[in-house]
């Protein structure tokens, strides 16, 4: 028997950059702020493009603290739906079409959150990524680091732990 031709490059990355976007569409608060998701393999880069709304404190200027706080546990959040998602679009678990017609998975639920401001975010775009640390069937931590003009310097990071939606079959 013949193996089925596998898929083009590009059928198969418009389909993943479609559940994405489905993915991040689906919370209003992301639309908010503004946050996008780059994707490149199975990484994901969030960007909060700077706006003035932004700015918390108008003297110096900076970033509130609340919206780079909701900006690292956006990307923990995505990053970790992502992670999981992945793995069940790529396994044939999950139908990715599925997802950008609206079927979306129920996101991660937060336990606990912890903000370490590191400097002042400038007004300026902002750049996150998260990183898995554990993630289970019912339990996750995730760690994220947030920068703005070199990654080597960030200006926020977190710690977040996360009850994960039940995957029933």
């Amino acid at each position: 028997m013949a193996r089925p031709r596998p898929e083009p490059v590009q059928v198969v990355k418009q389909r993943r950059d479609a559940a994405l976007k489905a993915l991040v569409d689906g919370v209003p608060y992301i639309r908010f702020l503004g946050v996008q998701f780059d994707r490149r393999g199975d990484e994901l880069t969030a960007i909060m493009p700077f706006q003035e709304k932004l700015i918390g404190n108008p003297l110096l200027p900076a970033l509130h603290g609340g919206a780079t706080a909701a900006f690292l546990e956006i990307t923990a959040i995505i990053g970790l739906s992502w992670g999981t998602l992945w793995e069940e679009i790529e396994s044939g678990a999950f139908d990715a079409e599925a997802l950008v017609g609206g079927d979306l998975p129920r996101l991660p639920k937060t336990i606990d959150f912890t903000v370490d401001y590191l400097r002042s975010g400038l007004p300026r775009d902002a750049y996150a990524r998260a990183q898995i640390n554990r993630s289970g069937r019912r339990y996750a931590s995730v760690h994220v680091e947030a920068w703005q003009d070199n990654r080597g310097r960030p200006f926020a990071q977190a710690t977040g732990h996360f009850l994960m939606p039940r995957r029933d079959g």
